[in-house]
């Protein structure tokens, strides 16, 4: 929108006053997001995955370490004797190197590949965990602004019956028992109506915290949720969608990686029991007595003997670490298996709940507790009949909202664990 040439004088003359209001009035504004917005804010604020991040480049540093051969010494040496006033001395430089011979190295850098692998992993899995994170939280709040705008409607509804019964009270046509117990409902829903406010707050500022909106100096404690939330049927079977959990679940995938890499340090322990030669050259000068000299090149290996440690409780360990690893495996592949079968279950279940209900509210119902209302103004209906008519609605409406949030956590849960897109 662009600003005609007058208003830009009222800014430039009320600068004092109306640039500050305007600021005030966008950062009271809420903040409109969609659930994929969400999760990108998530994704770009979150510690987990900044601390995933960070341990991914160490192990990617690690994978690069394994792969470096093991330095050189340098060493200088001089030994001076004397006899009788005749001197004579040695010089000695050389240079001592390490050549692994058992396959060391390449163990070693094998099991860091593996552990890089895991580490990549860890991170897809952090990532996940976040995504269903927010996935949930955005789905308790969208919730809890609709339990709040539930919970003020029929505040609203009371308080326009009360204003009825006082006057139906002053023209004789209901006792003053049935005015007071509209009072006391009417007092009732407006707590209730309270409470669903600081509810939705209270779900508005967790979901902000997961957003790294918290501590923003923007955020005045109010979303504005825009996204519906209604994701298409599922189209996988249930052995489709545990063969994918197996395939792609990350904390599986970083467990069997784990695994991996624990036997591949289990050959490296045993691949450490061969001895590493160390091949030493390098060059001579000595002195002799009269002033005679000599020099030449210096040549040597020298072989480790394991004599007194053998390795033996180093590889013993290696082996049950493997062992211990491959066991968590199989542990975590069962559990995904019946943590699939129990999200199906539920989601099913309550997929079959919200049609049930969803039949029976929408426009239509709004529409009969509107009859209602209009029926008890006019005296064509008493108050336990609008009562019963107002808390049947209502709490309809705030089961089928609170069960269409559970059904969005338990879809976020199915897409965390196979790693397809369910949304």
């Amino acid at each position: 929108m662009g600003i005609t040439p007058g208003a830009a004088v009222l800014c430039v003359i009320g600068a004092g006053w109306l640039l500050p209001a305007l600021a005030s009035a966008q950062a009271a504004a809420p903040r409109a997001l969609t659930l994929a917005e969400a999760r990108a804010m998530a994704q770009q604020s979150s510690p987990e995955l900044e601390a995933a991040r960070q341990s991914l480049a160490a192990a990617a540093a690690r994978r690069r370490q394994a792969g470096a051969f093991a330095n050189p010494t340098l060493s200088y040496s001089r030994e001076q004797t004397s006899r009788d006033g005749d001197a004579s001395s040695q010089d000695i430089v050389a240079v001592d190197q390490p050549f692994e011979i058992g396959g060391q190295r390449g163990a070693r850098r094998a099991a860091a590949e593996a552990m890089h692998r895991a580490a990549e992993a860890r991170h897809a899995g952090t990532a996940a965990r976040v995504a269903y994170d927010v996935t949930r939280s955005y789905a308790a709040s969208v919730a809890a602004h609709r339990r709040a705008a539930l919970a003020g409607t029929a505040a609203e509804a009371f308080q326009r019956a009360a204003r009825v019964s006082r006057t139906r009270l002053a023209g004789g046509d209901i006792s003053g028992y049935e005015n007071r117990r509209l009072l006391l409902e009417a007092a009732r829903y407006a707590a209730l109506s309270a409470q669903a406010v600081v509810a939705r707050d209270s779900a508005d500022r967790m979901l902000a915290s997961l957003l790294g909106l918290a501590d923003s100096a923007g955020f005045q404690g109010t979303l504005h949720l825009v996204d519906t939330l209604l994701p298409p049927p599922l189209a996988l079977r249930a052995d489709s969608m545990v063969a994918l959990a197996i395939t792609n679940r990350a904390e599986l995938r970083a467990a069997a990686l784990d695994a991996e890499a624990a036997e591949f340090e289990a050959r490296l322990s045993r691949a450490e029991r061969i001895p590493t030669p160390v091949l030493t050259g390098g060059y001579k000068h000595e002195r002799i007595a009269a002033g005679v000299s000599a020099s030449g090149f210096v040549a040597g290996v020298a072989f480790p003997l394991p004599i007194w440690d053998r390795r033996g409780g180093a590889v013993d360990a290696a082996r049950a670490e493997a062992a211990r690893r491959d066991a968590e495996v199989d542990v975590l592949r069962r559990e995904t298996v019946r943590e699939i079968g129990g999200a199906l279950e539920s989601h099913g279940a309550l997929a079959a709940q919200l049609e049930t209900l969803r039949s029976q509210l929408g426009e239509e119902a709004g529409k009969a507790l509107a009859a209602a209302e209009t029926a008890y103004a006019e005296g064509e209906i008493g108050l336990l009949e609008w009562l019963d008519s107002v808390r049947a609605y209502h709490e309809a409406e705030t089961t089928w909202t609170t069960l269409r949030a559970e059904y969005i956590a338990r879809r976020a849960a199915l897409e965390r664990l196979t790693g397809a897109t369910l949304f």
